[in-house]
C-alpha cells in the first residue's frame, strides 16, 4: 500500500486542501507529515485540524517548535509570523479546541522509523536532517560544497530517509549526488538502488522554493518514490496573507514564483 508524504504546509490551507484531494483521488489511504504545519501562512488552525484528521502521524518542524516555544534564529519576517500564529491559537474561544490543538502540537515527535514503502525496508523520517532533526538544512549544493556534511548525515541513515525543511524536492544519494525531479527521467519517479542509501526531500505543500509554485508532495511505494505537483489557487492564499498586517506581503508574493 503506498504512502503519501507531505511537509512544510506553513499555514497554507488552500494548498493543503488541494493536495489532500489529489491524494484521495489516487486512492491512497495513508498520509504522514514531516512538520512545519504552521508558520508564514494565514490559516494555521485549519492546517492543524486537517493534519490531525487526515495524517497517520506528523513530526515537529522548526516553525511548529517556534510557535510552541520560541522562534530562535528566525529572521524578522518569520519571527513576526510565528508570534502572530501563536496569537491565533490563543484567540480560539473554545477552550477545548484550544487545548486540543496545543496538545497535538506538543506531542509531535522529532523522528520516526517505519516501513512506509510496504517492502520491509525501514524508513527514517525527520523534518530537517537525520543529524539535526528540527533545524539542519540539507541543500543540493552541499553535495559539492560540503561533502563532509553529507557524509556525516548519511552515517545516520540505514536505508532511506525522508526530509523537508528546504522546500526543494529531490533525492540525495550517498555517491554523493542530488537528483531533482526534473532530472530523474520522463516520469518524476526515482527507483531506489539496493545497497545505496537515499535521502528524499519531499518538497513543500505550502511554500515551494524550487521556482515551481505548485504544491509538492511524494508517494512512496515498494522500491520507488514518485514526486507529485499540484496546482492550487495561489492568489487566494496571497490575498489572505496581505489582509493580515502582521504577515509581510512578500510571504504572499513569493508564492507566485515558487521561491
Amino acid at each position: 500500500m503506498p504512502t503519501a508524504v507531505i511537509s512544510d504546509i506553513h499555514g497554507n490551507a488552500t494548498a493543503l486542501r488541494r493536495v489532500l484531494e489529489d491524494i484521495e483521488s489516487r486512492g491512497i489511504e495513508k498520509i504522514v507529515c514531516l512538520g512545519d504545519i504552521v508558520g508564514y501562512g494565514p490559516e494555521p488552525l485549519a492546517c492543524i485540524d486537517m493534519v490531525q484528521e487526515k495524517c497517520a502521524w506528523a513530526l515537529m518542524g522548526n516553525h511548529d517548535f517556534g510557535v510552541l516555544y520560541e522562534p530562535t534564529n528566525f529572521n524578522a519576517t518569520a519571527e513576526a509570523a510565528a508570534f502572530w500564529t501563536r496569537e491565533q491559537f490563543d484567540a480560539e474561544p473554545d477552550e477545548n479546541e484550544r487545548a486540543r490543538r496545543y496538545d497535538y502540537m506538543s506531542k509531535l515527535r522529532v523522528r520516526a522509523v517505519e516501513n512506509l514503502c510496504d517492502d520491509d525496508v525501514p524508513v527514517l523520517a525527520v523534518h530537517a536532517s537525520p543529524r539535526r532533526p528540527i533545524n539542519e538544512y540539507i541543500f543540493p549544493d552541499d553535495v559539492n560544497d560540503a561533502p563532509d556534511k553529507i557524509e556525516a548525515i548519511f552515517d545516520r541513515v540505514s536505508n532511506i530517509a525522508l526530509v523537508g525543511h528546504t522546500h526543494v524536492p529531490g533525492v540525495f544519494s550517498n555517491e554523493p549526488d542530488f537528483y531533482p525531479p526534473s532530472e530523474i527521467g520522463d516520469e518524476p519517479v526515482f527507483r531506489f538502488i539496493p545497497d545505496e542509501k537515499a535521502v528524499v526531500n519531499v518538497g513543500s505543500v505550502g511554500q515551494p522554493r524550487d521556482y515551481d509554485p505548485r504544491a509538492s508532495y511524494v508517494i512512496l511505494s515498494p522500491g520507488q518514490v514518485e514526486f507529485v505537483r499540484v496546482e492550487y489557487d495561489i492568489k487566494d492564499t496571497a490575498d489572505k496573507i496581505k489582509a493580515i498586517p502582521q504577515l509581510h506581503d512578500w510571504l504572499g508574493d513569493r508564492l507566485f514564483e515558487g521561491r
